[in-house]
């Protein structure tokens, strides 16, 4: 691991101890998640962007799915 400098308003860094003593945690493990959480967040908003890029490029053609439909469960049954 690597250390790393941030700044924080004070508002900002008292909000954040006081979720630390909470939870029984670090200001670097909390952040670290924090962080991470993020990032998958900016992942899947990528991803989903791209998919809607990719139809909007590409829409469905009418009738292409519907040789699987017998194929869906959708749990009502």
């Amino acid at each position: 691991m690597r250390t790393v400098q941030m700044t924080l308003d004070e508002e900002l860094l008292a909000h954040l101890d006081r979720a630390t003593r909470r939870l029984g945690t670090s200001r670097s493990a909390f952040a670290r998640r924090a962080l991470r959480e993020a990032l998958e967040r900016l992942r899947t908003a990528d991803l989903e962007r791209r998919h809607r890029e990719g139809y909007r490029a590409k829409p469905a053609l009418r009738g292409e799915f519907d040789d699987w439909e017998s194929e869906q469960q959708w749990g009502d049954a």
